[in-house]
């Protein structure tokens, strides 16, 4: 039965139920959309009508949670009609289960609908945002062959935009529908009524362009042609909201303009060029939703994002990321494999992986990478293989193969976590000390061949059984069954390897898997220490148990920095490589190469796994010998005559300028000093020198005071104004104005917010004349601040010492020779490097410098630091200090 403009009605008739509805002539917007694509007015009026509709319901607390272009009537005169309302929802009333097969038409279901969510009359609009991407470009904006590809689409991918479909589309509309479809319902519009007012907004400025605002004469002609009296009365209507909506509109084009736009910028400066883009690229991406395509606004994107490709073997992963220093965020969903230049912030994440039938990958990349000539940062693939479910070895990862400078390197497996205690104990369990098959390596103790019981019988525990040192009784102590085992010789390690079926790693394959590509530019794979160390154990009483740091590495590993260092298998002078340091070393352990006695049980020492799948195409001089790079006999090269050395000494001056110093903060710490951000002019160019001074608060001026030198890790750039967050400043420096000492810590050309790539691979010396002009322009930063310590009366300089660290140690036997107002000398973990490859120019030789060091001078050194090595770097280096032997 039907009726022509009766309301909706039901009775019964001859026993028949029946329902009377309202006769409609015309045909769905679904059928109109056949024909393509409506014109901008047609999609407008139709959207107009179907809201004013919505917005009835929806007052009514009904949510029609049906909303789709078959289930909208489009009459010859243009009316829209909201059709079947069958799946309607009461608010208040009962929530349907999954046993409905569908809530909705699945190319139009909210992501809370299909998720199965408590939906209200947001998830409407988010369809009626569907239904306006239909109607303007003739697609629907989450498609697939399947309905699981489709769900999968809207409750993760963004829809193609809008203009590379149809680039005539006027940003208010595009606008309108983003803001539709955005998935959280809190983003979307709060109501049809506010949809309503921007599509108003749009109205106005339509008719405002057609008739002209002010001209009311031509309003009322066009009012009287019944052609366009309908659309024109409704857009005069439009006007009278159209100042509102400017109004709100203008203010949040200048809030974009005035205090988004400058936070990205300020963001920007302040933070490090390799990281901490998040931030600012989801103000960024605030900002677009508003202003659409802008110049300015494209520049900012360009300093804070790259476009990447993410490619998988197989296809079709899952792709996930969150910044790596935030391991508690929410993962956010990328898509799906192979993705081409999808943009991304600049910034060093953890990426997951995943497909079904497929074991999911962990990983680790930055989105950027040093271009090859140095100059300047480029977008960076990630790559990754994914192996089915059960075909990887227990416990292990695959590592994918690279070529480098050391070679070609096939694909491998290697532990995910260090070899731990329970594991360990299961081999001494088996009687793994007792088989001589799992002990098939030739002993050595300092240089003498041990018999293999004798050997054998040292590797025992503090009360005498077999087993590591760190244990007791034969066994770890309680609770520590998930912690790395330590206290193990390399024979211990290699014979646990043995009894499981697979291997120690190569030096190089522990390098590969840790995430480091090429020796020189080592750190920014990941980030380097900056990014590894606060997540990585470095600063505990001891190990921790394994994987309980977010310490993850590029393919997935864990713990490779710190907790304990890991044995590889290769022998070297010194004795057998250890990769990755221990929860007592310096972070930059973690790149650094060092070589132990094997027989050495000391408490750091443990070590993980590996597999060569195909062991006949790894390079076999990998699992050899690992040579050190060739280095120069100190002692046999003579110091240049003094006069040469003046001509040297001369290239450091510079003319007397002002400094143009000016205290930018001054804050009390909580660890108690006074802490001041100053600034002034460097000798050279028109740069300026930021320097952190920390004052003492209990003790009376003037100070005496440390000029600090940093490690490398002062290259990876970023601001320190808070140098407390700093893990080298709180490891290497806090104890000096705890203890009543002034420190200053410049910020030197090429460190922090001076950042330059160019002087990563140079720090360290080459025999170029680029490296010559570094070395004066960090030996001017010092002098400078001395300058400026110099002009303020809190200050001691006749009680004026130079303390570096590692890179700052290195420095530290040149700078003293030339800035003779130094009283005293501190190299921590310093000295001249001996490496062929790092020789400098004689100008800036430290060879020809330290001997002209005559200040009192403390050399703090490791036994194994296999930079600066005893015998051919430290011990040179500490003999030729030109102080009196007492002073040093």
């Amino acid at each position: 039965e039907s009726g022509s403009g009766a309301a909706p009605d039901e009775d019964a008739a001859a026993g028949h139920p029946f329902i009377a509805m309202e006769y409609l002539e015309g045909e769905t917007l679904h059928d109109r959309l056949k024909a393509g694509p409506l014109s901008f007015q047609e999609a407008d009026a139709i959207l107009h009508q179907v809201l004013n509709g919505l917005e009835a319901a929806h007052a009514q607390g009904i949510v029609h949670r049906d909303i789709k272009s078959q289930n909208i009537m489009v009459t010859p005169r243009g009316q829209a009609k909201i059709l079947d309302f069958g799946l309607a929802k009461v608010r208040g009333g009962q929530t349907l289960t999954r046993d409905v097969d569908t809530l909705g038409t699945i190319a139009y279901m909210s992501p809370e609908q299909a998720e199965n969510a408590n939906v209200d009359a947001r998830s409407d609009l988010w369809s009626v945002g569907v239904v306006f991407y239909e109607m303007l470009c003739g697609e629907l904006p989450f498609r697939g062959s399947r309905e699981t590809v489709v769900l999968h689409h809207i409750l993760y991918e963004e829809p193609e935009p809008l203009p590379d479909l149809k680039p005539s589309i006027p940003k208010e509309l595009r606008n309108i529908v983003y803001r539709a479809l955005q998935k959280g319902p809190d983003d979307r519009y709060a109501s049809a009524t506010e949809m309503l007012a921007d599509l108003r907004g749009y109205e106005a400025g339509v008719a405002a362009e057609a008739v002209g605002i002010f001209n009311v004469r031509s309003l009322v002609r066009r009012l009287r042609n019944p052609a366009v009296g309908i659309p024109t009365a409704a857009a005069v209507v439009a006007l009278i909201s159209f100042t509102s909506w400017y109004g709100r509109r203008q203010a949040e084009v200048r809030r974009i303009r005035e205090e988004v736009m400058p936070a990205i910028e300020e963001m920007v400066a302040q933070s490090d060029l390799m990281r901490d883009m998040e931030e600012p690229y989801l103000l960024v991406e605030e900002a677009e939703m508003v202003l659409g395509e802008d110049p300015e606004l494209e520049e900012l994107a360009s300093r804070v994002s790259l476009n990447i490709d993410i490619v998988t073997e197989p296809e079709g992963a899952q792709v996930y990321r969150k910044p790596y220093d935030d391991p508690e965020a929410d993962w956010t969903y990328i898509g799906t494999t192979p993705m081409e230049g999808v943009r991304v912030p600049i910034d060093v994440f953890r990426w997951r992986l995943e497909k079904d039938g497929y074991e999911p990958v962990m990983a680790v990349a930055s989105s950027w990478d040093i271009a090859p000539d140095m100059n300047g940062v480029v977008g960076n693939p990630l790559i990754r293989t994914l192996d089915p479910v059960s075909e990887i070895p227990e416990g292990m990862l695959r590592v994918p193969g690279s070529e480098g400078p050391l070679g070609s390197v096939p694909d491998f497996f290697i532990g995910r976590y260090e070899v731990t205690n329970r594991e360990y104990k299961a081999f001494v369990d088996a009687g793994g000390y007792r088989n001589p098959e799992y002990w098939a390596h030739p002993f050595v103790d300092g240089g003498q061949t041990l018999d293999r019981d004798e050997a054998i019988a040292r590797f025992v525990d503090r009360t005498g059984l077999p087993g590591p040192a760190t244990w007791e009784g034969g066994s770890y102590a309680p609770g520590q069954e998930d912690y790395p085992v330590s206290g193990v010789s390399w024979y211990e390690a290699a014979a646990y390897a043995a009894w499981a079926g697979v291997e120690l790693p190569t030096a190089l394959h522990w390098e590969v898997a840790g995430g480091r590509r090429t020796p020189l530019l080592r750190w920014y794979q990941l980030g380097g220490m900056t990014t590894l160390a606060p997540f990585s154990n470095f600063d505990s009483p001891g190990p921790l148990p394994v994987g309980s740091r977010p310490s993850l590495s590029a393919y997935g590993t864990w713990d490779m920095p710190g907790n304990v260092r890991e044995w590889c298998l290769n022998e070297a002078d010194g004795g057998h490589i250890v990769r990755g340091g221990a929860w007592n070393d310096n972070p930059y352990a973690f790149y650094n190469v060092t070589a132990i006695p094997p027989m050495d049980r000391s408490p750091q020492n443990g070590f993980r796994v590996a597999s060569y799948p195909d062991r006949d195409a790894v390079d076999p001089t990998h699992f050899g010998p690992f040579a050190f790079p060739a280095i120069r006999d100190l002692r046999a090269q003579e110091p240049v005559s003094d006069e040469v050395f003046q001509v040297y000494k001369d290239q450091f001056s510079y003319d007397p300028t002002p400094l143009n110093a000016q205290v930018e903060s001054r804050e009390e710490s909580p660890r108690g000093w006074i802490r001041e951000k100053v600034s002034y002019d460097a000798a050279y160019g028109d740069e300026r020198i930021v320097g952190y001074l920390h004052l003492p608060k209990d003790v009376e001026p003037p100070y005496s005071v440390v000029v600090y030198f940093p490690g490398s890790q002062a290259l990876a750039g970023g601001n320190r104004d808070n140098l407390e967050d700093w893990l080298e400043f709180n490891t290497f420096v806090s104890f000096l104005p705890a203890a009543g000492r002034a420190v200053l810590y410049p910020t030197y050309q090429g460190t922090f917010q001076r950042f330059d790539p160019i002087y990563v691979p140079l720090h360290y010396g080459e025999p170029t004349r680029a490296f010559s002009d570094y070395m004066v322009e960090l030996t001017q930063d010092f002098m400078r601040s001395v300058d400026y310590l110099e002009t303020r009366d809190d200050i001691d300089t006749d009680r004026l010492a130079f303390y570096g660290m590692s890179w700052g140690g290195w420095t530290g036997t040149m700078i003293p020779a030339v800035d003779e107002r130094i009283q005293a000398n501190i190299l921590l973990a310093g000295g001249i490097l001996p490496h062929e490859y790092l020789a400098a120019r004689p100008e800036v030789d430290p060879w020809n410098y330290v001997s002209r060091v005559r200040q009192p001078t403390l050399m703090i050194n490791g036994r194994y630091d296999t930079n600066f090595r005893l015998d051919d770097s430290i011990l040179p280096t500490f003999e030729a200090l030109g102080a009196p032997d007492e002073d040093k």
